[in-house]
């Protein structure tokens, strides 16, 4: 038994699996959960890999670390999505975070992560139960939520890809909105989809940001489960070099995928993409 899922031009990422754990149709998505023979537990939104639980690190260490370790001093972030909470995992690795929000419009992945994924240990319950000191859940949509919030540090986008349900998240009122809700200095982050498949996707998403931020970076990662390599934006609001990063701090954090010593090479890119970027 095999779970594909297919990419633009015929492109497809599979895995073998042993058995469906669960499928269930929520309010908004289609959300499912395997065994995989590999790499554990497999969780797909509408058809999309999300994450594998031997593996996702892979994706939740570039999307947080390199913007954490970033900022002079992030102690309030807001994460837009993150259900399967990989993300909020990370970031409250960081000891001088104060309150981390996470926005997520759909309980139901909250709640099956927690219990058929558990890659979050425990922090995703503690935050259904309200009883996460420095972290907050926040069901509902968090395009709604950036335009009546303000005051952060960094925003970490971590949605599905950039089509479809997900199209909003990348638009140039979303950035503008997001900009807003920045401190100065502040740094935003978002997944931006499959270098190679999604192409123009990233491409548009980039080029409306640098209308709206300071300082635009492009960076990439190999994740385990993705048509990678897999595109990441950082929009920066005031000064922050994103080329630089604090690597002592790093050393608390216990990476496995992200190397803060090795920064330089996540801006590594095909050079038809570096020759995109600079005209735009």
């Amino acid at each position: 038994m095999e779970f594909i899922e297919w990419y633009p031009k015929g492109y497809g990422v599979a895995f073998k699996v042993k058995k469906k754990v669960l499928e269930k149709k929520s309010k908004y998505q289609k959300i499912e959960v395997y065994e995989t023979e590999g790499f554990g537990k497999l969780l797909a939104i509408d058809g999309t890999v999300q994450l594998v639980s031997e593996g996702e690190k892979s994706y939740h260490e570039p999307l947080v670390h390199p913007v954490m370790l970033a900022h002079p001093n992030p102690k309030r972030v807001l994460i837009i999505g993150g259900g399967d909470g990989g993300t909020i995992r990370e970031v409250l690795k960081h000891e001088e975070v104060e309150e981390a929000v996470m926005v997520e419009i759909d309980k139901e992945v909250v709640e099956i992560s927690a219990k058929h994924v558990q890659i979050d240990g425990g922090i995703l319950t503690r935050m259904l139960n309200n009883e996460c000191k420095r972290a907050k859940l926040i069901i509902g949509d968090g395009v709604k939520f950036i335009r009546e919030n303000s005051g952060f540090d960094v925003i970490i986008v971590d949605s599905t890809d950039p089509v479809g349900p997900a199209e909003m998240l990348f638009s140039e009122e979303f950035y503008k909105t997001a900009y807003r809700a920045l401190n100065d200095p502040g740094i935003y982050v978002t997944q931006a989809g499959s270098v190679y498949l999604f192409t123009e996707e990233l491409t548009s998403a980039y080029s409306k940001m640098k209308k709206v931020f300071d300082g635009v970076y492009y960076y990439s990662f190999p994740v385990i489960g993705y048509a990678s390599p897999w595109a990441f934006l950082v929009g920066i609001k005031g000064e922050i070099d994103f080329r630089k990063v604090n690597t002592e701090k790093a050393k608390k954090l216990n990476l496995e995928y992200y190397d803060p010593e090795r920064h330089e090479a996540l801006f590594q890119m095909p050079k038809y993409i570096r020759e995109i970027l600079q005209r735009l």
